[in-house]
């Protein structure tokens, strides 16, 4: 979907021609608009102004898409696959562990993304991202995934310890013991592993 119906009068020449090319709702790095440009970085500062572009973090932009609510945000897995320039990623709120049936309640305002590129807590747009590198992780999320991420991030939750390894003790039998163990293998750490093993002999 073009945006050169709806383009502001302030835009001329090769600007309005680069914004022209443009699709609302995506999210584009300053080299891919590079290619479209002669004068990529003053074409943008004129896209951002006329409020065609927001700017999300350095080299990232994103085209605002409109709704009968106002501009549409881009969607996490946009941001992400923007600012990785790759689709490798699992985003997710540390509030999914509470689906898990492990007692956990409490909400969570972060964003998790488990990748293999880039470590670090990072702005982008409103938003703050918290960039883990790791070696594995699964495509999407699963029961076993996040009781098994749950026991490895344990120090960082805020919640009662003891509780949440009671429950998660309690809740070991109503797992698919396969798929459990598969989960084990692939994400869990050490400490996890081990900890579940003494579980599964008592």
């Amino acid at each position: 979907m073009s945006m050169s119906t709806t383009l502001p009068d302030s835009l001329r020449g090769a600007s309005a021609r680069l914004a022209g090319g443009l699709q609302a709702g995506r999210v584009y790095r300053r080299e891919d608009l590079a290619r479209l440009s002669n004068a990529v970085d003053r074409h943008l500062r004129e896209l951002v102004a006329a409020g065609v572009l927001k700017k999300l973090s350095q080299g990232l932009y994103h085209v605002p898409k409109s709704s009968s609510f106002g501009p549409l945000p881009p969607s996490d897995e946009q941001v992400v696959e923007g600012f990785l320039k790759d689709k490798s990623f699992l985003v997710f709120s540390p509030s999914a562990y509470n689906t898990v049936g492990l007692g956990t309640t409490q909400l969570y305002n972060r964003t998790l993304v488990y990748n293999h590129k880039r470590h670090g807590v990072f702005k982008l747009g409103n938003r703050q991202y918290d960039f883990r590198v790791k070696p594995r992780f699964p495509k999407t999320l699963t029961p076993e995934f996040l009781y098994v991420d749950l026991l490895n991030n344990l120090d960082e939750l805020a919640e009662d310890r003891a509780a949440v390894l009671h429950q998660a003790r309690s809740q070991l039998p109503f797992f698919d013991a396969a798929r459990l163990q598969k989960a084990l293998e692939s994400w869990g750490n050490l400490a996890t592993r081990k900890r579940v093993r003494q579980w599964q002999s008592e």
